[in-house]
């Protein structure tokens, strides 16, 4: 496997654990895995770590996206060759998203299959990227998608976008779903002692945001819904874990809105206090303009949260609405009218979050392993 990120190297978003989750479960499956991967500071070019063998690849890291990701490539194609010396020859090479483009070209000796967890059409939030940066990244999309013999990607929407936007025969692409390895995080803590080290009355009703703070996420959409929330539950907190290009837009927004008392920024959290945040939540919201699949999904269903999604991509695939969450249209005014239709109900909550976690169990990566498994068969 060839992924900029992992959650045992560089983490930077949701392909991290989709990846480290998918290796792990391929080796429940009876298979050897090799993830190369950056490196990270101060770890070991060679570990083990899960069954899973990780090879951290050193480069120079300067220069914009483009120069950082091809001299990547180059080292990752070095570090596959050198490995293939001294072990077997790997029977595929499988590519995660645009940044391992070019090291899946150079690879074509072998059998070779890229997963699409997400475009760069729909990273625009539908559109077409303007500039140089962007023309690159969908050329490089575009040739990964060609040059692949199979492509493997997270939803029935994503397989559609690739065809829409990259002409990609159908009969060529996969849908395998992501998987979860976060069945277990649900840590039995008091809700009113975490809402209270962030200044938050123990019965004040609290919603959680969780992703990065882009456009693509729809940050701005549950900053706007907040009014309409606080005309109905006047108590309401807001809190809004992670960091982006929008999180000073949205803090500026926040006081002018008149919300900032209602509203909290911590940025990013360690992964202990995340899990906390998240078993104190009262709501997760999802409110993104575009989304392939959604793991912050499986975070709130791990901890039993009520789930406000947008009705787009692989949350719309995977939420049965009304019953495992609230499917709304991305707009201020729907997630504000489907928040406010649960928020005073604590056992609707209670129970779009027990079924929630329950689903979770559909999710496993060693089954997601499994209907890999199928695709590198063929």
């Amino acid at each position: 496997m060839l992924s900029w990120e992992s959650l045992h190297s560089i983490k930077v978003g949701g392909l991290a654990q989709a990846v480290t989750g998918m290796a792990e479960g391929i080796v429940e499956n009876g298979h050897e895995v090799h993830v190369f991967t950056r490196s990270g500071h101060e770890q070991p070019d060679n570990e083990e770590i899960n069954g899973v063998h990780y090879h951290r690849c050193k480069f120079d890291p300067h220069g914009d996206i483009l120069g950082h990701t091809e001299k990547m490539c180059k080292a990752m194609e070095s570090n596959v060759r050198e490995v293939e010396k001294v072990e077997d020859r790997f029977d595929i090479i499988h590519g995660h998203d645009w940044m391992i483009a070019d090291a899946l070209e150079k690879l074509q000796d072998h059998h070779t299959i890229m997963s699409f967890h997400s475009t760069e059409y729909g990273r625009n939030g539908g559109t077409y990227g303007q500039g140089h940066t962007s023309r690159k990244i969908r050329d490089k999309e575009w040739s990964a998608g060609y040059a692949s013999d199979k492509i493997i990607t997270v939803s029935k929407v994503m397989k559609n976008e690739l065809q829409e936007v990259y002409k990609i025969p159908p009969e060529k692409i996969r849908v395998v779903p992501n998987g979860s390895m976060i069945q277990e995080i649900g840590k039995e803590k008091d809700p009113g002692r975490i809402k209270e080290r962030y200044g938050i009355h123990p019965l004040a009703p609290m919603i959680t945001f969780l992703g990065r703070m882009e456009y693509q996420k729809g940050p701005d959409i549950m900053l706007n819904a907040i009014p309409d929330i606080l005309d109905y539950r006047w108590d309401a907190e807001l809190m809004m874990l992670g960091d982006g290009g929008m999180r000073g837009y949205l803090e500026s927004k926040a006081n002018q809105l008149g919300i900032s008392h209602s509203t909290r920024f911590p940025g990013y959290v360690s992964e202990g206090e995340k899990l906390d945040l998240l078993g104190a939540s009262d709501i997760v919201c999802i409110p993104s303009r575009n989304e392939p699949f959604g793991l912050v999904l499986f975070e709130a269903w791990a901890t039993e949260n009520a789930v406000v999604a947008s009705d787009v991509g692989g949350l719309s695939e995977n939420i049965t609405d009304f019953n495992d969450g609230i499917k709304a249209s991305p707009q201020p005014e729907s997630i504000g009218w489907s928040i406010n239709h649960i928020i005073d109900d604590s056992r609707a909550i209670h129970r779009l979050g027990k079924n929630g976690r329950k689903k979770l169990k559909e999710f496993t990566w060693e089954k997601i392993g499994k209907k890999l498994q199928q695709v590198y068969k063929e």
